[in-house]
């Protein structure tokens, strides 16, 4: 269990919480949710105890794990150990046996303590423990050819994935997780649901992807208003039930107006006349008629509206036998399909399968081995690549970068586009130095919405995203008349397609309909795909 008792937290003037008192009880799943810059990560590290609120405490459990995000703390030690290290007894019991083991002499005391240790390690199930660890490594997609490699050989998603595992081991009696799906395919993704589903200590986790968190969560503690409210169930619950309550106390707070009104207007009419005690009356009732405060939300939902100044040919796409290796490695091999105007395509895959690579490919950034890449007739592409940040240029602001995009958008169009994108008033002069991960992808979207392309090219477009910005995006392609094709692992994102392109091991799907159809039809190899 972990028990928060009135903790608040603020930077400078901008207030995160205040005064918030919540018990994560064992045997539930908490989704963390609020907008980016509610503060969630910040909680996150007050319950691990990596940071200080302002006041008050916080109760946790003796074994905790906790997902960092610090890639390049354990740089020097084999994956393997990195996982173990995630029970803390555990490793500080095996670091200390081999310290004396490697000494020259073993005293009568030193045995003595490690018999203590044995003891200590086998209670840990220590003797398993590296076993485990590579049980844990193979669900996450870490191969058993890296498990005996250092740390610092591994790119920064593996990492993730590795300190995932960490978070994981040593059967920890509450887990902290941010962001846990982040780099994670589809494939990932589902073991990782199987595994946090077994769970039966306290799980915390903060996770962009609504369906990882409806999938999972029991409950769900909402930032929002300052404070900290707990919803039973998912987090569709959570959207419907806290909608609920606002509007039930709107609708109350105007009944409440109405009535007001009427009796002031009995008072102001009768207040000098002869029904002094009808008045008085009246002006006690006012006086109970208290509205109930409605604190501003601080939730903020982009609106993303993508047009084209004009639309392309009926064929918008044509791929024929297309192929690509590195080496010795091949990634696509006679990948041939067609696509036409207005077709909503999502891109799936597991993590290097060659999605990316097709991405690059169809956009002219890599020329393919084999095959032929023909766009139609006034096919205009927008593109969205998977690194967002490289897109935009440093030593400029966010307007005068979409200035420079087309000088001959008036300021009034500018400032509109970044309202709508949520960089409102001075946030236009905003430098793109500055801008966190989510500020770049809204930016991006703001470039795409203003140059109007017919097509739409985005690679891993939710990458940064909070939940809110990844519905409005999934409404955008739903709604835009033009085309659009996206990899993603976002399974919300992935039922805005009308047509999946699956890559798998066993080779090229082209599935026309939704995904759940996909599953159906190609159950094994979909799976596999995921």
């Amino acid at each position: 269990m972990i028990q928060v008792d009135d903790v608040s937290k603020s930077y400078g003037p901008k207030r995160l919480f205040e005064n918030v008192s919540v018990t994560f009880s064992p045997g539930r799943r908490y989704g963390l949710t609020g907008p980016n810059g509610a503060g969630k990560s910040t909680f996150l590290k007050i319950l691990a105890g990596d940071e200080d609120g302002d006041h008050g405490k916080v109760s946790r459990p003796r074994k905790l794990g906790v997902l960092r995000q610090d890639h390049f703390r354990f740089d020097e030690f084999r994956v393997v150990d990195t996982v173990v290290m995630g029970n803390g007894p555990l490793w500080a019991a095996m670091t200390e046996k081999d310290r004396l083991l490697a000494a020259p002499e073993i005293t009568e005391e030193m045995g003595v303590r490690l018999g203590e240790l044995e003891t200590l390690i086998a209670e840990e199930d220590g003797y398993s423990a590296e076993s485990a660890a590579a049980e844990l490594l193979q669900g996450l997609g870490i191969p058993d050819e890296l498990h005996g490699q250092p740390m610092r050989t591994l790119a920064g998603g593996a990492k993730l994935r590795v300190l995932l595992a960490q978070a994981l081991f040593g059967k920890p009696q509450a887990l902290l997780l941010d962001e846990p799906t982040n780099h994670l395919d589809l494939d990932s993704i589902n073991w990782l649901i199987a595994f946090l589903r077994a769970y039966e200590g306290t799980l915390v986790v903060i996770s962009h992807d609504r369906h990882f968190l409806n999938e999972i969560c029991t409950h769900v503690a909402d930032i929002d208003y300052e404070t900290i409210i707990l919803y039973p169930g998912d987090y569709d619950d959570m959207v419907m039930a806290k909608s609920q309550l606002r509007g039930r106390v709107e609708a109350e707070n105007a009944d409440k107006q109405k009535k007001i009104a009427q009796l002031q207007d009995f008072v102001a009419r009768f207040h000098a006349g002869t029904r002094a005690s009808q008045v008085q009356s009246r002006v006690k009732q006012i006086e109970k008629l208290q509205l109930t405060e409605l604190r501003r939300s601080n939730i903020q939902r982009p609106y993303i509206r993508f047009e084209q100044k004009r639309p392309s040919g009926k064929q918008t796409l044509s791929v024929e036998g297309l192929a690509k290796s590195y080496g010795d490695l091949r990634v696509l091999h006679d990948v041939s399909f067609g696509i036409s105007r207005g077709d909503k395509v999502a891109i799936i895959g597991r993590n290097g399968i060659g999605k990316t690579t097709l991405v690059k490919c169809l956009t002219g950034e890599l020329k393919p081995d084999a095959g032929k890449v023909s766009w139609g007739y006034e096919a205009s592409i927008g593109l969205l690549a998977q690194d967002h940040r490289a897109g935009i240029p440093n030593g400029t602001t966010v307007a005068d970068w979409l200035h420079e995009i087309d000088p001959r958008a008036g300021n009034e169009e500018i400032r509109g586009l970044l309202g709508r994108m949520l960089f409102s008033g001075e946030e236009g002069l905003k430098p793109t130095d500055a801008l966190s991960g989510g500020e770049a992808v809204r930016l991006l979207f703001a470039k795409l919405m203003l140059v109007k392309d017919n097509v739409l090219v985005l690679d891993e477009p939710t990458n940064h995203l909070d939940l809110e910005s990844i519905v409005a995006l999934g409404e955008a392609i739903r709604r835009f008349e033009g085309t659009v094709l996206y990899v993603t692992h976002d399974r919300g994102l992935i039922d805005a397609a009308g047509r999946i392109l699956s890559l798998t091991p066993e080779g090229f799907i082209d599935f026309h309909g939704p995904f759940a159809e996909l599953l159906e039809k190609h159950g094994e190899s979909a799976a596999r795909a995921r």
